[in-house]
């Protein structure tokens, strides 16, 4: 029907069934054939004739039942109730119209102690966790992101990187919650081989670094410039396990050849604190080729490189060394 003025919006309103009247004055109010009890007359409007009736003066309510109260008396067949709407409980906004509800009206904006969006499991300590479900176009598949279990007792910050990946990373992170896009497998990473470029023997005193300053003709190779040619040590990149070995060519004409690995400063062991040298030749009448390899975990910027442990001989291009990082 028309209206005077602005026509009233129809959001939480509810129309309920139609109602033919008879000889009585009472009649059961019903939404979809199921019984509706309104919140209170006060919040109805009834037409009756073509006429808007006055809430508590011309009908009133008891639960699901509606009574009118006219004038002349008792309403007949003749009568037409031409509509009820209902509007929304007091306490009870109904569900909001779409796009009604906008950015203003929500307040995600995170705090120091206090996440912007919280999603919360169901309260029990062997229960379902807080769930994110990210669906498909039709909603009828999705993905979800949960927590770890209550049992976990683990509380953490995932940091996502600030510029998008090329292809072929994956997301990893740096053991304090920041991530980053990587190459997910360390395992060969941080690779080099180093030989020589001096084409002679090499005469080395104990305690000198061999003087390996080639990683980049012929078979040598420093995929991420972790080898250094002046000082002839390979950085580590990272904290992880690593692999490094030697292959050297020595004379046979010096009463001993021997050589092992240089962590930072310091020889490592090869028999538990009693002997520093990995690899001994002495007293041959040949030359020979001295091979050793050792498998240590570093600290990110620790240092290794092969060290000679007494007075040796090193016949430079048959000589290399190289490592990588494991895990």
């Amino acid at each position: 029907m028309a209206y005077i003025g602005k026509s009233p919006q129809v959001g939480n309103y509810v129309k309920l069934d139609a109602i033919t009247t008879s000889s009585t004055n009472t009649y059961n109010l019903t939404k979809d054939s199921v019984a509706f009890t309104p919140e209170s007359a006060l919040h109805m409007i009834v037409s009756l004739n073509g006429v808007i009736q006055s809430p508590l003066s011309s009908f009133s309510v008891s639960g699901s039942t509606i009574t009118f109260l006219p004038s002349s008396g008792t309403l007949s067949s003749s009568d037409t109730i031409d509509f009820i709407l209902v509007l929304g409980n007091v306490l009870d906004i109904g569900t909001p119209s779409d796009s009604t509800v906008t950015n203003a009206k929500t307040n995600f904006v995170s705090t120091s102690s206090n996440a912007g969006l919280e999603i919360k499991g169901d309260g029990t300590s062997s229960g379902t966790t807080g769930t994110l479900q990210l669906n498909c176009s039709a909603n009828s598949h999705g993905i979800k992101l949960a927590s770890p279990a209550h049992s976990a007792g683990q509380s953490y910050t995932l940091t996502f990187p600030a510029t998008a990946p090329v292809a072929d990373k994956v997301l990893q992170t740096d053991g304090s919650g920041n991530l980053s896009f990587g190459d997910g497998s360390v395992a060969g990473t941080g690779a080099f081989s180093a030989r020589s470029t001096t084409s002679s023997w090499r005469a080395i005193t104990n305690g000198s670094i061999v003087d390996f300053d080639n990683d980049a003709n012929e078979d040598s190779f420093d995929t991420d410039s972790n080898y250094n040619t002046t000082t002839y040590k390979y950085t580590a990149p990272a904290t992880g396990v690593y692999l490094f070995w030697y292959s050297l060519y020595v004379a046979e004409a010096d009463s001993s050849n021997e050589f092992g690995f240089l962590l930072d400063n310091a020889k490592l062991d090869y028999k538990h604190g009693s002997d520093d040298k990995f690899s001994s030749l002495s007293g041959s009448s040949n030359d020979h080729i001295q091979n050793a390899f050792v498998v240590v975990p570093m600290t990110s910027g620790q240092t290794m490189a092969v060290v000679a442990c007494a007075d040796s001989d090193v016949y430079r291009p048959h000589s290399a060394w190289g490592g990588c990082r494991l895990k």
